[in-house]
């Protein structure tokens, strides 16, 4: 059996993949941007490396046409499921629940810093300019509600700690099952109700052709205007300009930004220049236990691959997660 294996990881991977322990397994390795070394003419394995790219996707299955599994460390592949990709019967196993740690706790993060107005402690601070919590007016998260849009792997996360915090937590998923630290689980479009109420939307579901802007200009205009909008998910899951327009006009309070539509976020984008909206370059997955946990979780797939056993995160391919 061959693997073609991400070069990134490769000094994670090694300890793993002796031969004592794999006396079957050849490797290949393959970089960020489609770079190999080794034959990967045999490889049915694939593990590629974080921020893949279409054409780095289809150089790869152009090279490596016996492909039969392939593990991404992403949650999301809506950059994986080209109709190239679809092409071939190919198992896709993602990176759902990963990450959620990190995610969640950067949600929190975003909340706290803007309810507490971090921005404007920093700029007195700057300034050695003193001023009291009654001249300053900082809020508290305290009885405030949170609606989650996608409460899978990450918004479970977000929904535990936003719970140990006092919230009241609103969840929406294709399946309304209630789940544990959620006050109200609701259907597909049952959350759009709910927006005059919300005071936090936290964007936590995948990108698919059905959620391609999902979070529309009628639920932007839905929300108070002191409704916060954050976004882990994908750029395009809400219409840009309609938020940009509302966050010009100060019809919601502001707005957390971690993935855009087109990325990187273009110079020109007037967001970064809102002094409402908070950007991080899509990094809120970022941190070295969530690495440990992809490679943990790619050596089990592997085991279970050799030994023909059921494969974790296993993507639907019909739906996109």
């Amino acid at each position: 059996m061959k693997a073609l294996l991400p070069k990134e990881f490769a000094d994670r991977l090694e300890p793993h993949l002796t031969s004592d322990r794999y006396p079957d397994l050849e490797k290949a390795w393959v970089d960020s941007t489609g770079k190999i070394e080794g034959d990967p003419t045999d490889a049915e394995v694939y593990f590629n490396w974080f921020y893949l790219k279409p054409p780095t996707l289809h150089k790869v299955l152009d090279v490596a046409p016996k492909i039969r599994w392939h593990q991404t460390p992403s949650a999301g592949v809506n950059h994986i499921l080209t109709p190239k990709y679809l092409e071939r019967d190919i198992i896709l196993t993602n990176g759902a629940g990963n990450s959620a740690i990190p995610i969640s706790e950067f949600v929190l993060t975003y909340i706290l810093y803007h309810a507490k107005k971090i921005d404007t402690l920093l700029e007195l601070r700057q300034q050695r300019g003193w001023k009291r919590g009654f001249e300053l007016q900082l809020g508290e998260i305290y009885r405030k509600t949170i609606l989650i849009i996608g409460a899978g792997k990450i918004g479970q996360a977000i929904a535990q700690r936003a719970k140990a915090f006092g919230l009241k937590v609103i969840g929406s998923r294709s399946n309304p099952q209630p789940l544990e630290n959620f006050d109200l689980i609701v259907g597909k479009d049952e959350w759009r109700s709910l927006l005059p109420e919300v005071d936090y939307v936290v964007i936590a579901t995948p990108l698919t052709p059905e959620t391609t802007k999902l979070f529309d200009e009628a639920a932007i205009n839905a929300l108070r205007p002191e409704a916060f909008v954050i976004n882990i998910a994908r750029g395009a899951i809400v219409d840009e300009d309609a938020l940009i327009k509302a966050l010009k006009e100060e019809k919601i309070a502001g707005a957390a930004l971690d993935t855009f539509t087109v990325e990187p976020l273009p110079q020109e984008s007037p967001l970064w220049t809102l002094p409402n909206v908070f950007i991080t370059p899509h990094t809120s997955a970022s941190s070295p236990r969530a690495i440990d946990r992809i490679v943990n979780l790619f050596l089990d797939n592997l085991q279970r691959y050799r030994t023909g056993q059921p494969l974790r995160n296993v993507v639907d391919k019909s739906t996109g997660y």
